[in-house]
């Protein structure tokens, strides 16, 4: 399949669960990352605030923002700025995605950031992801040496994901049923 036609297939497969759904079989992909090292041992994660056909990230945010620094992206223009999250009450909605985006200043020092969760449209078992298309996280992730954890549900996991140089492979890729290391 092609990028085109893969993005399709999986954007039909997410329009046939529910958001309850989605956000139930969230929960043993958030098991399965609380329990990988890397994940416990850092101190500063890079997650996402999840928009609504994305593994959920809304509950595990803040269960773990007392508990490790968390810091969300920010789309500004064609890159992500990265704030801390702070509570809901520093959240505001945006304008282009739609999404909860932390407000304040951006995080400073990014080297400290040990794990990054990263959405993805499709992911395959040698850990290949492929994004939306827009280049976001991989521009992030080019510059970055953290321990990079892909997140989607089981149909995301396909066979083969076409890839380019510039994509970015995950050290490890979680969904409900597996992790592929």
């Amino acid at each position: 399949m092609t990028k085109d036609e893969l993005r399709k297939w999986i954007r039909a497969e997410k329009k046939k669960i529910t958001l309850a759904e989605k956000q139930q079989r969230s929960e043993s992909i958030w098991q399965q990352v609380e329990e990988n090292e890397q994940f416990k041992a850092a101190e500063v994660v890079l997650l996402y605030w999840s928009m609504a056909d994305e593994v959920y990230t809304h509950d595990f945010v803040k269960q773990w923002a007392d508990k490790k620094t968390l810091l969300l992206p920010v789309v500004d223009g064609d890159d992500l700025r990265i704030k801390p999250y702070r509570g809901m009450d520093n959240m505001v909605i945006s304008e282009q995605f739609g999404i909860g985006e932390p407000t304040g200043d951006d995080y400073d020092d990014l080297t400290k950031i040990k794990v990054i969760i990263v959405p993805g449209v499709a992911f395959d078992k040698n850990r290949n992801r492929m994004g939306r298309g827009r280049g976001y996280y991989d521009k992030l992730l080019s510059t970055n040496k953290a321990y990079k954890i892909g997140v989607g549900f089981d149909f995301q996991i396909v066979d083969k994901v076409p890839t380019e140089e510039f994509d970015i492979p995950m050290d490890c890729v979680v969904s409900e049923s597996k992790s592929y290391k």
